[in-house]
């Protein structure tokens, strides 16, 4: 017995303890599972990823504009947008979206539920109620789910809405300076994932990894809000009172090129732009092109001055109409002036007296010192879609033409265009550069770009240019700008009625009237263009239309300064 329980003994230990083959299985089990878990072989890893998650770029943010007094314009804010994952839904799913879907979207989410398709937007930065029910609805939807997108919010509504643009739907400018700038107020984006929780529970976004070292970059306009909003209730006002179809204010600093403010109507709302005349979204200080009529007389008679084709004390004598090659000059009042001095070509506004010049004057020598003031150029100021006008070379000058283009007519500008070439008559002859950006800073936090005062070239002598100021200024006093003369600044400007050409002709019903003029008169520090385009109240004349917001608009920056 003894010797076959010492037998036994030793086969078990022949054999090997049964603990050690056990725990060896278990480390082979173990390691295979180590392997497989925290090893996984490529085509494993990639499969399961596109099961379980997937990641989503996070539209780009967007920077800051800014007034010059450093309140905010556009900022970027967040609205929910809600996608699915097709894959995990069923037609039933696919049902309770149909309210909340246009019918292109609901066929694709048809077609693509069940299948191998992972990612469907169904509405993108939507607000309110309608966000709050399909909020609700991701308990009820499978693979329903939502993410917070950025979109840009105009601070002042519809406030200098043709100077800022708008984005589309992705956060790229289409328009303004979102469009100029576009590539500066641009953030790197960054991404969420989407993860298909256990038991096919919604899917849910569970990180975020923007780059957290990108600073907001900023673009600082040389706007005031103040003043924009001052133009914008006079000029809107003055529009919509007299039934025209467009209208353009810009006031600049003459000193320096700096524009202070820049309104055009109609106008339109950058947040909602649903059902919105195409004509609207148009800036018309920068793109539309116009017949500036008698506002563009003092800028001619400077260059007139400046040839010698004409003298400060030479007497014009001015009928009611003049017979020029195939056509006639006519005033644009019923009235013969008689004889006039060069100065009261301006105060009286003699298209006849003008005309007499612009027959003398060398086309080629007149075409050059208009090119030279930036008519028929696109002038370099920081926005997109700058018209450069027309200007028609000097060949094409034959007949009546020269005359026309001595008092502002066969010739268009942009109300940009016009006030960039009165400046010099205000400065003293230094034709600038105009600019509305102050500075641009990227999402580096450099600065990219300073707008500054650049003088391209002297236009004028300080002499002349004092000459036709007073002149000017005389037309406010006496002649047919009374109407913007007020109590609280001492100003000079001119008036400008043109007709408007149709069809190879001028219409006889259609006008722009316009007034330009610049404040305080000892000492400018501003330049300010109001136009009005083809009014239907039956009033015509730039002095009886243009000249009384423009003394509105002066009365009312006088008591901004004074509160200031």
């Amino acid at each position: 017995m003894a010797d076959r329980k010492i037998k036994k003994s030793d086969d078990l230990k022949r054999a090997g303890n049964p603990w050690v083959l056990f725990v060896g299985v278990f480390c082979v089990i173990g390691g295979v599972l180590v392997a497989r878990h925290c090893y996984p072989e490529p085509r494993v890893m990639q499969q399961s990823q596109r099961q379980y998650w997937r990641r989503v770029d996070v539209k780009p943010t967007r920077g800051i504009i800014q007034d010059t007094r450093g309140n905010a314009l556009v900022i970027s804010d967040t609205l929910p947008s809600f996608a699915v994952d097709p894959s995990m839904m069923t037609s039933e799913d696919v049902n309770k979206l149909f309210d909340y879907t246009d019918a292109e979207t609901f066929m694709k989410l048809q077609q693509a539920a069940g299948g191998n398709s992972r990612f469907l937007w169904i509405r993108r930065k939507v607000a309110g109620t309608e966000a709050e029910k399909l909020n609700s609805l991701r308990k009820d939807v499978n693979g329903l789910f939502l993410i917070e997108e950025q979109y840009r919010k105009y601070t002042n509504q519809g406030l200098m809405s043709h100077v800022l643009g708008f984005c589309d739907l992705d956060n790229k400018g289409i328009a303004g300076i979102e469009q100029a700038w576009d590539s500066t107020l641009y953030s790197p984006p960054g991404q969420k994932t989407v993860v298909r929780k256990q038991g096919s529970q919604p899917a849910a976004l569970v990180e975020q990894n923007p780059d957290t070292h990108t600073k907001t970059p900023i673009i600082t306009l040389t706007l005031d809000t103040r003043i924009q909003y001052v133009v914008e209730k006079h000029l809107y006002n003055a529009a919509k009172t007299n039934g025209a179809k467009w209208a353009a204010c810009v006031c600049m600093n003459p000193n320096t090129g700096e524009i202070l403010a820049m309104a055009s109507y109609p106008t339109f709302d950058a947040s909602n732009r649903k059902g919105l005349d195409i004509e609207a979204l148009s800036n018309g200080v920068v793109s539309r092109g116009y017949e500036p009529g008698s506002t563009f007389k003092p800028i001619y008679l400077g260059i007139a001055l400046e040839r010698g084709w004409t003298e400060r004390d030479e007497i014009f004598y001015c009928p009611a109409k003049l017979k020029v090659a195939d056509g006639f000059i006519k005033e644009s009042y019923p009235v013969a002036f008689g004889s006039i001095n060069t100065a009261q070509l301006l105060i009286k506004s003699s298209n006849v007296g003008m005309a007499q010049i612009g027959i003398r004057a060398d086309k080629t020598k007149t075409f050059e010192s208009l090119q030279a003031l930036g008519f028929g150029r696109i002038s370099d100021i920081e926005l997109p879609a700058v018209a450069r006008g027309i200007l028609p070379y000097p060949e094409n000058w034959r007949g009546i033409t020269p005359a026309n283009i001595a008092i502002g007519q066969g010739l268009a500008v942009t109300p940009l265009q016009l006030i960039t070439a009165m400046a010099p008559i205000v400065n003293g002859g230094k034709l600038m550069s105009p600019y509305i950006v102050k500075e641009a800073i990227n999402s580096s936090g450099e600065l990219v770009y300073k707008g500054q005062p650049e003088i391209m070239r002297e236009v004028l002598t300080p002499d002349t240019a004092s000459w036709i100021r007073q002149a000017m200024h005389r037309v406010v006093l006496e002649g047919t700008g009374k109407r913007a003369a007020t109590k609280i600044t001492e100003l000079a400007g001119k008036t400008g009625t043109a007709q408007v050409p149709e069809k190879g002709k001028y219409s006889a019903s259609k006008y722009v009237a316009s007034f330009i003029g610049f404040w305080p008169y000892e000492s400018p520090q501003y330049l300010m263009l109001v136009v009005i385009g083809e009014p239907t109240s039956g009033r015509i004349y730039g002095g009886e239309l243009a000249a009384p917001p423009f003394k509105s608009i002066v009365e009312e920056m006088a008591e901004l300064e004074y509160y200031s």
